[in-house]
């Protein structure tokens, strides 16, 4: 399966292939965003696509990223088990948390999942 766009609960989707490249860089976050650009308004990534470093909030990276899709007017969603991270991780904790009570960043466990928000936030 390819990065597709897909619609859930009328919000267009750009689903990321788990077999995808693994987001390492900021330019691979902007590579995303412009593959989004084709139509969608949030891009899923499969949290297996996700450098470790984006889990270490020591390292800045998923500060880096996450305001990339801000300032893009793009909402990001991190989907699928990140409980190693997060049992590593109080500040993850707490960035997950805080980024899913907002409306722009989500760590959702699958797509079903992002369905759901979607439905709820429509």
């Amino acid at each position: 399966m390819a990065d597709d766009i897909k619609e859930f609960s009328g919000a267009k989707v750009l689903v990321c292939d788990p077999a995808g490249p693994t987001v390492a860089t900021p330019q691979d976050a902007l590579d995303l965003i412009g593959a989004a650009f084709a139509g969608a308004e949030i891009v899923a990534v499969p949290a297996e696509r996700m450098d470790d470093d984006f889990f270490d909030l020591s390292t800045r990276f998923a500060g880096e990223v996450m305001q990339k899709f801000v300032n893009y007017h793009l909402k990001l969603a991190v989907v699928g088990d990140i409980s190693r991270h997060l049992e590593a991780s109080s500040a993850l904790r707490a960035l997950v948390a805080e980024s899913n009570a907002s409306h722009h960043i989500w760590f959702l466990a699958d797509l079903e999942a992002l369905d759901t928000r979607l439905r709820a936030t429509a």
